[in-house]
């Protein structure tokens, strides 16, 4: 199979490693600084001056908006394959997607809202936020249930009049604490006797809003993730507009199926690229590193690491371009089974790369002095985003289990 890419999406690919080279790197340890300052003076999620310096920047350049394909509103936009190399160079600096406007957790609501958004609600937060004036949060996981079964879900979302009013709880809703967050999209239930599918939808509900409050801020292995965060909510008799709710009640489900399909991928793109870097690492501190007599990288066992390394990654990209293509030409809903696949693959070679990164450098890979603590910390947590492996490889099993049902009766006849 033969993956072509559009000569637009070459043209993006050269400006943005030119951007990446000139300004991302470069400022990388500047970001770093910065959060750590603002963490020590008590705002840790205060705005990054860098980033704000460098979105200008990234818009100049044509680098803006790519993730989203098909909107009349981001001609900028490009299709599933022609993203994957450009959002796995952007994963290469965990930070640098939103100075392109293509960071999580905007990227699937603006695909959202842009999909299932009334007119009136494209203009007041749609538009907005491709202009990267404001960010969001999507609020759908719950600690008092298991959420990888999104059925589950407890927050309740009533109609009262022209309002619906909206009680629960939600955590892990990353990005709520950035000042700039204007709004949250919510998930819950409109109609618990409902079809178990059919009780849930999806309102936006402004940050201000009354009964809505932040709790804490939830530390994954320990990493504060500012300036992002993950934050836990109440939301107590939070009254919205109905006018505020996504394609209709009980369409909920129906709207998270499709926002998290390249919600999946994206992560699996930007999986791609911290394993290359992790890659690059073990090379580089292998080659530097003299143990016994010889260098770490003339030891046999660290031949067999690096060649694994080299397999798992280029396999997971394979994985992860025929998924964009089927995604592009068969959409997201026949493409569910190589979307599940490389949610399975990517995340779990990442934390293997990235650990023997870590095995490589000794005490130093499990330091702040390198980044591969907190690379491994983030692609762990991806093996968990979106949907936990299981939930995806038991999606692969029931999906392949349907193939050879179907062709039972003719194998039983052709054995006789």
């Amino acid at each position: 199979m033969s993956f072509n890419f559009t000569p637009k999406a070459e043209q993006y690919k050269a400006r943005l490693l030119a951007f990446m080279d000139e300004h991302i790197y470069p400022n990388d340890q500047r970001f770093k600084a910065e959060v750590q300052r603002n963490r020590e003076a008590g705002t840790p999620w205060q705005p990054v001056s860098v980033l704000e310096e460098l979105k200008p920047r990234a818009r100049d350049a044509g680098l803006w908006n790519m993730f989203l394909p098909h909107s009349e509103r981001v001609p900028e936009g490009l299709s599933n394959l022609d993203y994957a190399p450009l959002c796995e160079i952007m994963g290469r600096v965990l930070w640098s997607g939103e100075v392109f406007n293509c960071s999580a957790p905007d990227t699937g609501n603006m695909e959202i809202l842009e999909r299932y958004g009334s007119e009136e609600i494209k203009q007041r937060w749609l538009d907005p936020l491709l202009r990267g004036e404001l960010r969001s949060a999507f609020a759908m996981t719950e600690p008092a249930v298991a959420s990888s079964d999104a059925a589950n879900i407890e927050t309740r979302i009533e109609r009262q009049g022209g309002e619906y009013v909206i009680n629960g709880r939600k955590w892990f809703t990353s990005g709520a604490a950035d000042p700039r967050c204007a709004f949250l999209i919510v998930m819950g239930k409109t109609d618990p006797a409902a079809a178990r599918h059919a009780q849930q939808s999806m309102v936006v509900v402004p940050i201000n809003t009354p009964g809505l409050e932040m709790v804490r801020s939830i530390p994954v292995f320990g990493y504060d993730d500012a300036p992002h965060g993950h934050m836990e909510i109440i939301f107590k008799d939070v009254r919205v507009p109905v006018g505020n709710i996504l394609l209709g009640e009980g369409r909920g489900f129906e709207i998270a199926q499709a926002r998290l399909g390249p919600g999946r991928i994206h992560h699996c793109m930007r999986t791609i690229g911290a394993a290359e870097v992790a890659l690059e690492y073990m090379c580089r501190r292998l080659q530097e590193r003299v143990a016994f007599g010889q260098r770490l990288s003339e030891q046999s066992v660290w031949h067999e690491r690096i060649a694994q390394a080299r397999c798992m990654i280029d396999q997971a990209r394979l994985l992860t371009l025929n998924a964009a293509h089927m995604m592009d030409t068969v959409g997201n809903k026949a493409a569910r089974a190589e979307i599940a696949m490389i949610k399975v693959v990517a995340p779990n070679m990442a934390c293997q790369v990235i650990d023997w990164a870590i095995q490589a450098h000794g005490g130093a890979g499990i330091s702040a002095d390198f980044p591969l603590a907190y690379m491994y910390a983030h692609q762990r947590a991806v093996r968990i985003m979106d949907g936990p492996d299981e939930v995806h490889r038991n999606t692969i099993a029931k999906l392949e289990l349907a193939k050879h049902a179907r062709r039972a009766p003719s194998a039983e006849k052709a054995h006789g």
